[in-house]
């Protein structure tokens, strides 16, 4: 392919490129999270382009650099629209551009929905490796049962594969039915139930995952969770203000996270400061932090979703279709006019 030409990846690409490679992604996404920490990335804040009248329905821009290795930059351009839930579609569409980091020239096009849940996927399996650390959970509660707990059902059984049990709860009780038999096909062998409650799912399991389209919060209460359990607070808007001041609070990035209206934000809102926040999980990978704080508070672990975890994710992808020979190439993308800039 010439310096003018680009990489297109279809969604049926990158599944392909990415099935049964759950360990690899979320290596990719901890060497992220580390070059991040270290300062070899660039990432300004995402840009949240919403409508008006309309607070349920987005789209995000997040440009980010990677280096360390990775030596990428990118954009990912990623839609949310709930309510295609209810209409039989998905909720999120996107896209990943990827750049030349020698000439600026756009490399790539992949379709990035994929790309997205399986690194929050990863991020979030990570975390509850590195959380549970000497105590590895037996079981999962999932509350939301969407593309994206699916994906982290996926990847914790790479990473705690020691989990037979998950419970799950929606509010739509076929959704969570339908959900439990996908949960069934991608991780035979394990128990799986639907519970009419989120009460039982926090009390009944030491793991839980929050991947919920919640826009405010709604769980004041965290009692019945079992001492020192460990919370995936995956969609970020689901606990109050009060809550997340209670707990043993993790994070990808604390300026990124403290804004949009998360439940962090919040806090911080609340308190004027940032102190609830213990460190990032960067932080307890390179063995700067401990995995848990002193007390045997309940710990959450609350991703933005960093830009640079989807260039990591997009570049481990075409670096496999190029050696796969898989894709398609359009040869000629930039203009030919001699007179173009």
């Amino acid at each position: 392919m010439g310096s003018e030409g680009i990489v297109i990846l279809k969604g049926d690409d990158v599944a392909a490129l990415l099935k049964g490679r759950e360990r690899e992604v979320i290596e990719a996404v901890r060497k992220a999270y580390v070059a991040h920490s270290r300062g070899h990335s660039n990432l300004p804040h995402s840009s949240f382009l919403r409508f008006p009248n309309d607070d349920a329905n987005r789209i995000i821009a997040l440009p980010a650099f990677l280096g360390d290795g990775f030596d990428v930059a990118g954009l990912k351009w990623i839609s949310s629209f709930p309510a295609n839930v209810r209409k039989g579609t998905p909720r999120a569409s996107a896209a990943l551009l990827l750049n030349s980091t020698e000439n600026g020239h756009v490399e790539a096009i992949l379709e990035s929905s994929l790309i997205s849940a399986k690194r929050t996927a990863a991020s979030a399996a990570l975390a509850a490796e590195v959380l549970t650390a000497g105590r590895a959970p037996e079981s999962v509660g999932l509350i939301g049962t969407g593309v994206i707990n699916l994906e982290i059902v996926r990847f914790l059984r790479a990473a705690l594969p020691g989990i037979s049990r998950v419970t799950l709860f929606d509010l739509d009780p076929e959704r969570a039915e339908r959900f439990a038999g996908r949960v069934r096909e991608i991780a035979p062998g394990v128990e799986v139930k639907a519970e009419p409650s989120l009460a039982a799912v926090l009390a009944g399991h030491p793991l839980v995952s929050f991947a919920t389209t919640a826009i405010r919060p709604h769980v004041d209460d965290l009692s019945m969770c079992p001492p020192g359990a460990t919370i995936l607070h995956i969609s970020l808007r689901d606990l109050t203000p009060e809550v997340v001041l209670a707990c043993d609070n993790v994070v990808d990035d604390p300026d990124h996270v403290c804004r949009a209206h998360t439940s962090l934000h919040l806090a911080e809102q609340q308190t004027g400061n940032r102190d609830f926040i213990r460190c990032t999980l960067a932080d307890i990978c390179e063995g700067n932090a401990s995995p848990r704080a002193d007390g045997g508070k309940i710990a959450v672990f609350s991703p933005f979703g960093l830009g640079v975890l989807d260039l990591a994710v997009g570049k481990l992808a075409l670096d496999s279709a190029a050696a796969a020979g898989r894709g398609t190439v359009i040869e000629s993308f930039l203009p030919t006019d001699e007179g173009a800039v």
